[in-house]
């Protein structure tokens, strides 16, 4: 009995633990595993059902392009888009416009021109912005301008906005047109600007234009207002009242500087898509606004302005000094200048 007893030794009653197994651990390290996998599985879900959301409501503003326009190949450079940043074209958005840029001198018909362009339901010429000199101080203010002008942000009288078929401005060369032609040039053949020159046959009737103009910003002849173009008979009549005296000895050499200014323009922006107007043709001759059109690819229209003419009939009434003016152009190549007159 006591050897019976002796088999249930104090060390029988001692549970001892088995090792750790390999196995287990290998589960405990499967379920972390697992878990973390859950977890980022469950975050992946969620931002790609996030993304999926914003698509699918981003589908609903984003525009139809445009159809492709009936053109010839060569046109496509000319014809835009605008998305202005200021107002939404709406049901004119696939409407297609294009960039234009009256360059001429003072005085030389640029603004009755201007007008009448303006008369198309469908063109915008902004008038002479470049005017204001700061707007011409370098190339990079040049362009922000001409940008600002040709993505419809430039608001004017004559803006017409989301339905505009042609945009531009008028350009004086001696407004920065000529100093950075050659930028201006790269400009107009990056962004499709078509050029429009307007020049005027008869530089001695420029000239007394731009002396009777000069004279009346300081005399106000009409109520103490300057006025640069008027839209009465009486007006024109007023302001053509005062007659310049010519320095006869600079005559020809300043036509001749003229001359000149206006061949460099046409030869620094021949690369550019032009059309060469004299103001004399299109008083004469209206089928050159209709050539105009054309060229701007708009629907053609019957244009008018109430702009009237202020030195118009001989000009031996408009000068003062007539006969040393005669005798200094007689014999010359501008000899025809004295006699040549049109109506408007």
């Amino acid at each position: 009995m006591a050897d019976d007893l002796s088999f249930f030794s104090k060390d029988s009653f001692i549970l001892k633990l088995p090792k750790k197994s390999p196995l287990v651990l290998r589960m405990v390290v499967l379920l972390f595993v697992m878990v973390c996998g859950v977890y980022i599985f469950s975050i992946c879900l969620k931002q790609i059902s996030t993304s999926s959301t914003s698509e699918f409501l981003n589908i609903g503003v984003i525009q139809k392009p445009c159809p492709e326009p009936n053109i010839e190949p060569w046109e496509i450079p000319y014809v835009h888009y605008p998305n202005p940043k200021t107002f939404s074209r709406a049901e004119c958005a696939c409407n297609p416009v294009r960039y234009f840029a009256i360059m001429s001198m003072q005085r030389s018909g640029s603004g009755w021109f201007e007008t009448l362009l303006n008369n198309h339901t469908n063109i915008s010429s902004n008038g002479e912005i470049f005017s204001v000199k700061v707007r011409r101080t370098n190339v990079s203010t040049i362009v922000e301008t001409l940008d600002k002008v040709y993505n419809l942000d430039w608001f004017t009288s004559a803006s017409k906005n989301e339905c505009t078929a042609a945009v531009g401005l008028k350009w004086m060369l001696n407004q920065g047109l000529m100093q950075y032609h050659k930028e201006i040039v790269e400009y107009f053949n990056a962004r499709g600007v078509s050029a429009i020159f307007l020049f005027r046959r008869n530089l001695l009737r420029r000239m007394i234009s731009i002396l009777a103009n000069s004279y009346d910003q300081n005399a106000k002849l009409l109520n103490g207002t300057h006025k640069s173009h008027v839209h009465s008979p009486l007006e024109a009549d007023i302001l053509a009242s005062y007659k310049p005296v010519i320095n006869a000895t600079l005559l020809v050499p300043n036509i001749r500087e003229v001359e000149e200014t206006t061949k460099k323009a046409l030869e620094y922006f021949k690369s550019t898509r032009h059309i060469i107007l004299y103001y004399e043709d299109v008083v004469k001759n209206r089928t050159k606004l209709t050539e105009v059109q054309e060229f701007l690819k708009v629907p053609k229209r019957e244009l008018s302005s109430r702009q009237v003419k202020i030195h118009k009939g001989s000009l031996s009434k408009h000068i003062q000094n007539w006969n040393d003016v005669e005798k200094a152009l007689n014999g010359t190549q501008y000899e025809s200048y004295l006699y040549g007159d049109y109506r408007r």
